[in-house]
């Protein structure tokens, strides 16, 4: 059928009359109008549909390339001061070995309580007790307590509580308690005091 021929069948029927219910009814000038229309809608539906879901891949592929240069960004800056961390670790190592050092190990500790006692004695003290206390396991390291009780002038246990602080191995002192040493007066304190020196724990690191 020509164009022209198709136009004016198409001007000739009354769209009202139409039978929806019958569309094999329909004139073939009405059919293939209503084809051509429902083929171009699913045709904008799927190009719709299409572009809709390429956007969407779109925008997730921006994202991730978003993600991808800021991964990229800070693993550059890693590198450019992987040196300078390196030799911080190695500092840091260095520092730690010093620590460890300063830790006395158990074969070691009869001569810190050698040193805390000699330096008693050289400030002029009297030693009442001095013993070790069990030892408080910790994660990284144990603690082992050493009760104090010296006698002497309040300069005297100034200076040796400054001695012991003093040593080359670390002790840390708490629970200070000071009291005449004789009720009845005179110038003699007496101080009781709990000394903690460490030790490293490395079955605790190895956990």
């Amino acid at each position: 059928m020509k164009p022209s021929e198709w136009l004016e069948s198409l001007r000739n029927v009354d769209f009202n009359d139409l039978d929806t219910s019958n569309i094999g009814s329909w004139p073939p000038a009405v059919k293939s109008l209503a084809g051509g229309l429902l083929m171009v809608l699913v045709l904008a539906l799927g190009y719709n549909f299409f572009i809709s879901d390429l956007e969407n891949q779109l925008e997730l592929k921006r994202e991730e390339e978003i993600t991808l240069k800021e991964q990229f960004a800070s693993k550059a800056r890693m590198a450019a001061n992987l040196e300078l961390y390196t030799q911080q670790m190695k500092e840091m190592e260095n520092s730690f070995g010093v620590l460890l050092r300063q830790l006395p190990s158990d074969t070691e500790v009869p001569g810190l309580l050698e040193d805390i006692t000699r330096t008693g004695l050289g400030s002029g003290l009297e030693f009442e007790e001095i013993k070790l206390l069990p030892e408080v396991t910790q994660q990284f390291y144990i603690e082992l307590p050493i009760q104090i009780t010296v006698t002497g002038a309040y300069h005297d246990l100034a200076t040796f509580v400054s001695g012991v602080a003093g040593l080359p191995r670390i002790v840390t002192l708490h629970d200070f308690e000071l009291a005449p040493a004789n009720p009845e007066g005179g110038p003699k304190l007496r101080m009781s005091i709990l000394a903690k020196t460490y030790r490293y724990n490395d079955k605790g690191l190895q956990k």
